[in-house]
């Protein structure tokens, strides 16, 4: 169902024509760069209600998180290759009992998967039907075979192996640079749905192009809650007057475009700040316990408390991002890997408790994306920049205990990957957005504007939502 229903029509008809002209009147000014045609175009979003409420959170691993210690192979034959293949950085096969996984489908040939020995958690998960595992996803342009890629017969995306390249196209679609990504553009689509547009699209990792629309912008918060200008909050020089002065200076309106733009931005953030942390000091604490010394969970922690509080913020369809960094393990794979990946399970796994505790498990979904899988091989006590990679989907509505897509081949400059176990994806990220996008309310037709590659694929729903 079209998240925009029959009703909102004509608001909607009204908004984008506020926005086209909008955008020509800055034009005119000399002023039509992205950012301030978003700055102009957010308060014109039509203002209406959906009918339930749902929440896509995107847990990011900056850095390139290794798929090969994090689903790993634990029947005897593939894991002697893989054994043989990570020198030095092999997790036992012992060490796997604990967190082998039993699917509902099994795989083919007679693999067995299991998870990290660390992620207990999402063992759990998996083991209740909360958990699914989407195999080798990755960005592509088109359905690609190792044969194309060596001919470089069909585009690829751009860039491939550079990292902030990469965590741009898996947000985006589109390299360093690129001024919207996919959650941004489902926060275009779900404006409309929220009585406050601002807190369609919230960040408790700071700034990232996932959540940047061409109308949506991104609302940033940090674990503590909503960030607020100190001098107005606490008073300038320890003064209430001062800050007065202040908010009047910084809040009037200007003749100037640029500088009244700039006024309508600093005063929504004002307001916005005072709704936020009215409404979070209104959530009553949670029973669930979330792990201490977590920095994912923290986050995560702060976006359970920002969904508590939807009914006081207005919103009904809402795009999270939260994050996790040091993946990039080049060296210490072995010592600084397990860490992550407990930090990861613990920080969802208490995530999703939580949403069962409030009672809205089933509308909402969390998912991992990272900049890119990492290579097979060792290069030591490391491993290397990849492409393809194995990532989670968790919630209510998430169809679990199952894997998703194709299991890759146990081998380097197989069949499966483009040299040293670097997976050559097969299924795209665009497939995997589509997915959720479809779960979140997007029709059929809206999809391409989403992602843009979406059409190239037959597949457009992969089921696990």
């Amino acid at each position: 169902m079209n998240i925009k229903n029959h009703s909102n029509a004509s608001s909607n008809g009204l908004a984008r024509r506020a926005f086209l002209q909008r955008a020509g009147h800055l034009g005119l000014a000399g002023v039509a760069t992205p950012w301030a045609l978003n700055l102009a175009a957010l308060g014109e979003a039509a203002a209406l209600t959906a009918t339930d409420y749902k929440a896509l959170v995107c847990v990011f691993l900056y850095g390139g998180n290794d798929y090969g210690n994090t689903v790993l192979p634990v029947d005897n034959a593939n894991y002697a290759r893989y054994a043989a293949i990570r020198t030095g950085i092999a997790t036992s096969q012992a060490s796997l009992a604990a967190t082998a996984l039993s699917p509902t489908i099994a795989l083919p040939g007679g693999m067995q998967l299991a998870l990290a020995p660390q992620m207990t958690a999402f063992k759990n998960l998996f083991d209740s039907g909360k958990l699914a595992v989407q195999l080798n996803v990755g960005p592509l342009i088109q359905p690609t075979t190792l044969a194309q890629y060596n001919a470089k017969s069909v585009p690829l995306p751009p860039k491939l192996f550079s990292h902030n390249d990469q965590q741009s196209v898996w947000q985006s679609s589109l390299p360093e640079g690129s001024t919207t990504g996919w959650g941004g553009k489902l926060g275009d689509l779900a404006l409309a749905n929220n009585t406050n547009s601002v807190f369609t699209c919230i960040s408790v990792t700071g700034n990232a192009v996932y959540l940047a629309g061409q109308t949506a912008v991104q609302y940033q918060v940090s674990t503590s809650g909503a960030v607020a200008i100190s001098g107005i909050k606490s008073g300038l020089y320890g003064s209430s007057s001062c800050g007065a002065a202040l908010n009047s200076l910084i809040t009037q309106a200007s003749t100037q475009t640029l500088e009244n733009e700039h006024t309508k931005i600093t005063s929504r953030s004002i307001s916005a700040e005072g709704q936020v942390t009215g409404a979070l000091a209104s959530v009553p604490a949670f029973s669930t316990v979330y792990p201490a010394g977590n920095s994912l969970a923290s986050q995560l922690q702060t976006v359970a408390k920002l969904i508590a509080a939807r009914n006081s913020l207005g919103a009904k369809r809402q795009v999270f991002m939260v994050s996790l960094g040091g993946f990039d393990l080049h060296d210490n794979l072995p010592t600084l890997h397990p860490g992550l990946l407990t930090n990861v399970s613990e920080a969802m796994a208490a995530f999703y408790n939580t949403t069962v505790e409030l009672g809205i498990s089933n509308n909402v979904t969390a998912f991992t994306a990272s900049d890119f899988g990492r290579t097979l091989s060792s290069n030591g006590d490391g491993s290397d920049h990849g492409w393809g990679s194995h990532h989670f989907v968790l919630g209510g509505a998430v169809q679990g205990k199952q894997f998703y897509g194709t299991a890759p081949a146990i081998a380097v400059n197989g069949t499966d990957d483009v040299g040293q176990g670097r997976l050559l994806p097969t299924t795209s990220v665009d497939q995997y957005a589509a997915t959720l996008a479809t779960w979140f309310g997007v029709s059929a037709t809206e999809l391409p504007t989403v992602m843009p590659h979406i059409s190239n694929y037959s597949l457009k729903n992969l089921g696990f939502v």
